[in-house]
């Protein structure tokens, strides 16, 4: 189309059919200056002479007429170096995004300032002897320069921390926050906004978080440089006891440091359940940026039971869109996750195999030391259930067993995930073991009288066509013998085994299985039979590693890092939608309930165990046996 249209200002070339440019968009897009020897297929000289009548004449307007002048201020010029290079105002696809100026109504208002000033160009650019069709050609290569940035400047990004003086806020976001500033995944002019119920001074905050702020293990240039820029860019805000007042004033802190810019915002909600509403209702209506996107980032249990999950959804949705929305479990954060989808859409050799026809069933483990924070945690009421079943575990199952999504795009993987949630059978009490430990004295003292579950176990079926029959086993619970995080795919037997009778007493251990590991050791392991060197014909089981410490030296990114990078660019494919969240309560709903009424007494097991004996008996139950013993 290029090279089409520089040939009509040529004067060798007079024909319109040459043109290959719809009329209608030729007149459209194109000069007035130019459409007059486009639409009208002059004569060389009448062209020019007509064009050049038209333009003295327009020259002569422009000096009259506000509007151009207004317009002169805003344009800039563009210049392009080499010959046959037309601007992309020129090609009809690209003008329909940019940034035009919108039609007054008055012809004379949207023409270029460029062409208009065509004569002009040749008195002041210093070459003489320029011919009229190469000035002319010139002037189409000069256009208003439409900046996608007020100002010429990016947008600025803020992350408000609410509850800034919080553990979780001190010890993984703060440092998140950092780690992606040092590693260059924050703009330089990001803002870093505290907000909290404390009176403290920027200096404050900033002495506050430096203690926890590392820099890379594996790169450490500059690290001192890059940490006083980043504590330089952070800030305080006492928000009080009143919130609307306090988002109000946080909004001003904010805008000061944006200044009169395009502006995103972020805002993490590191709060308690029970001030979580006040806290989002406020800052909708009083901290929300008007110049830019807005995001918040919710922390898990999303609500204690299916009620108060749809309360809280409802009231958030309210003032906020699905899509601003980042429900966050650090857990599917772990490259572990990032795995089941690469691993099996990137790889021949897995996507076949994923099915009830060649998997006999999966296990999804999850075993935690025993800290305060784990102790809080479990026996704050919420339990193992809802912290770690209701998000991580599900949310893992609804990744592995989905379809294919149509593309990588968040809402597609999300799509598919609900579709797994929608179709998993509701649990059975037959299908679910509890247990608690015994812990020391203190901790005794602390769950004294309280049925709040530190173990559980379950089987669960997924009633499609792709996973019908399959057992997914969860186990997840805390001070067990191990500390173990992995997904375990157990394939079926050979089908009349011509091996059979060298493999051994037990064909268990002869399965072959697909290990995803993020504990102790990141890795994954494929365990496969294979003969022993020697005379005689016996079978071994033998795994085949890829030990991520020993192939990749670099340090791996904590989860929160991850989550939050995928916050800024707006992937939301390991975040919980809202259907995601309804569809997960409706599957552990009558458990709860049964556990809430107190009518089922968790099972002891002996802290550093292996956990309760009910769980061995789940497995037996449904043919498995549990591959992490």
């Amino acid at each position: 189309m290029a090279a089409s249209t520089l040939s009509v200002l040529s004067p060798a070339i007079v024909r319109p059919s040459l043109l290959q440019l719809d009329h209608r968009a030729a007149k459209n897009r194109l000069p007035v200056a130019v459409r007059c020897c486009v639409l009208h297929s002059c004569d060389e000289s009448i062209g020019l002479n007509f064009c050049g009548l038209k333009l003295w004449m327009l020259q002569k307007l422009k000096h009259h007429n506000p509007k151009v002048l207004a317009m002169k201020q805003q344009n800039k010029k563009i210049e392009i170096q080499g010959k046959g290079q037309v601007h992309d105002y020129l090609n009809p696809a690209a003008s329909s995004d940019s940034e035009d100026i919108e039609d007054s109504g008055d012809e004379t208002a949207s023409i270029s300032e460029d062409t208009m000033s065509f004569a002009s160009n040749h008195e002041n650019d210093g070459s003489k002897d320029v011919k009229p069709q190469e000035g002319l050609t010139a002037s189409l290569l000069e256009t208003s320069s439409t900046f996608s940035h007020p100002g010429g400047r990016a947008p600025s990004l803020s992350i408000a921390v609410i509850g800034a003086t919080g553990e979780l806020a001190r010890n993984k976001v703060f440092p998140a926050l950092f780690a992606l500033y040092y590693s260059g995944f924050l703009p330089e002019n990001v803002g870093i906004f505290g907000y909290s119920r404390k009176q403290l001074t920027d200096e404050n905050l900033r002495s506050l978080i430096a203690e926890t702020l590392t820099c890379r293990v594996d790169h450490r240039e500059k690290c001192g440089d890059k940490l006083d820029n980043f504590l330089k860019r952070t800030y305080h805000q006492f928000g009080g006891y009143d919130n609307k007042v306090g988002m109000a004033k946080l909004n001003s802190c904010m805008e000061q440091v944006e200044g009169n810019h395009k502006a995103n915002r972020i805002f993490y909600l590191s709060v308690p359940q029970e001030a979580l509403i006040d806290v989002a209702l406020s800052l909708a209506d009083n901290a929300q940026s008007k110049r830019g996107w807005n995001r918040i980032i919710i922390e898990k249990p999303f609500g204690f039971n299916a009620l108060s999950s749809y309360q809280l959804t409802q009231l958030i949705l309210s003032k906020f869109e699905e899509k601003q929305i980042y429900r966050i479990d650090h857990l599917l954060g772990k490259d572990l996750i990032e795995n089941l989808t690469v691993l099996r859409f990137s790889n021949l050799v897995f996507e076949p195999l994923w099915s009830r026809a060649y998997i006999r069933n999966v296990q999804v483990i999850l075993s935690e030391e025993c800290g305060m924070e784990t102790r809080g945690r479990y026996f704050g009421g919420y339990g193992v259930i809802r912290d770690v079943v209701h998000s991580h575990i599900l949310q893992t199952i609804a990744l592995f067993a989905m379809e294919p999504p149509v593309s990588l795009d968040g809402e597609a993987i999300r799509n598919e995930k609900v579709k797994v949630l929608r179709s998993i059978r509701k649990l059975d009490m037959d299908d679910v073991v509890l247990g608690q430990h015994k812990g020391s004295s203190i901790e005794e003292a602390t769950c004294k009288g309280e049925l709040t579950p530190t173990f559980f176990a379950a089987a669960l079926y997924i009633d499609n066509a792709r996973w019908d029959g399959v057992p997914f086993l969860i186990k997840a619970g805390m001070g067990l013998i191990k500390h173990r995080v992995e997904i375990r795919i157990q394939f079926h037997h050979v089908p009349g085994n011509l091996y059979r009778e060298h493999i051994g007493h037990s064909t268990d251990l002869a399965t072959n299985e697909l290990i995803l590991r993020d504990l102790p050791d990141e890795a994954i392991l494929l365990k496969v039979n294979n003969k022993v060197p020697g005379l005689e014909v016996q079978l071994d089981a033998s795994e085949l590693n890829l030990l991520y410490k020993d192939k990749y030296n670099v340090e791996v990114p904590d989860s929160y890092e991850h989550l939050l990078l995928d916050v800024i660019d707006g992937d939301n494919h390991l975040f919980m939608r809202s259907d995601e969240l309804a569809a997960t309560w409706n599957i552990l709903t009558p458990i709860l309930s049964k556990i809430d009424e107190n009518r089922i007494v968790p099972e002891l097991y002996q802290f550093g165990g292996r956990g309760p004996v009910g769980a061995y008996y789940l497995g037996a139950k449904h043919g498995v046996r549990w591959s992490d013993d």
